[in-house]
């Protein structure tokens, strides 16, 4: 294997510009498709056609954070030609080239096993992940000022999750002055949230607990927002969702009861992609070093 480190990236949005710059100035030999709107000068990147490019050299090959659709097509900012992740690519990659995503769905899991190939989810790494909660926060805490008619001070705030992001969220929205509750599935996440100055909400006391909430912020990956839930929300309730989709509210739902429900995806790329690529760069570096020294 080469030392230096020869990385193909499918697609990706503003994030990716400053996680390109980083990357190149580290020495990474850079292949993007999906860039051919846009211009670089660093000689190390260089834009190619799908049709005429050779995957043989590669170690890797980085997605958009949100992976592939179920059909493999990647998003594409900067181009107006479709992308596809398939089989037929990845088997001309070396065995030991990895797919780096930030989420993956059935059809990138499968993609991976049927070609051999290792899929790393570059935000499973706790320090990463914990980093990359701040810009999700802080682009939250703007959807939420624009899409409601009073202040987020003195608001009821229900956060669903209380994992890496929720507790970033919980800390920002409590500096602001919101009235902040969580949900905790255990008595020390329960603890926790006492900690911290929060409320704590049962997750099994979720349907009862949420009637007078201003502002519901979901994390959790997996059906909580449901109708019944929706049902005992107040009809001028924001719905926030940070899920990955297809989200995990019944939007369906929440639009027939007339409650607005975003589904807030990529906030970090449209709030702070500087500061995101950032930490998308970084973490990649660190991925494709220890691929490197292994």
């Amino acid at each position: 294997m080469s030392l230096q480190k020869k990385l193909l990236i499918l697609g990706g949005d503003a994030r990716y510009l400053e996680a390109i710059r980083l990357l190149a100035n580290k020495g990474v030999d850079i292949t993007l498709m999906g860039y051919d709107q846009l211009q670089f000068q660093q000689k190390n990147v260089k834009i190619v056609n799908p049709e005429y490019f050779s995957y043989g050299h590669l170690d890797g090959v980085l997605l958009p954070v949100g992976g592939t659709d179920l059909e493999g097509k990647v998003e594409t900012t900067y181009s107006d030609k479709t992308i596809h992740l398939t089989k037929e690519i990845l088997i001309q990659t070396p065995e030991h080239c990895s797919v780096y995503t930030g989420a993956a769905n059935k059809y990138l899991e499968n993609l991976t096993n049927q070609t051999n190939r290792k899929l790393t989810k570059i935000f499973q790494n706790e320090e990463t992940a914990i980093r990359n909660s701040i810009p999700t926060a802080e682009g939250a805490l703007h959807v939420a000022i624009e899409e409601t008619d009073t202040t987020i001070h003195n608001s009821n705030v229900m956060i669903l999750g209380f994992g890496r992001v929720g507790k970033t969220l919980a800390r920002l929205f409590s500096a602001v002055g919101a009235t902040v509750h969580v949900t905790v599935r255990n008595k020390t996440a329960a603890v926790k949230a006492y900690e911290m100055g929060l409320q704590h909400v049962w997750i099994s006391d979720l349907q009862k607990k949420i009637k007078d909430i201003d502002i519901c912020l979901n994390t959790v990956p997996a059906p909580v927002l449901n109708k019944q839930v929706i049902a005992n929300l107040k009809k001028d309730c924001v719905i926030i969702d940070l899920a990955s989709a297809p989200g995990d509210t019944d939007f369906a739902f929440a639009k027939k009861q007339n409650i607005k429900a975003i589904h807030a995806l990529g906030l970090p790329g449209k709030t702070a992609p500087k500061t995101a690529g950032k930490i998308i760069g970084e973490a990649m570096y660190e991925l494709l070093d220890d691929k490197i020294n292994s």
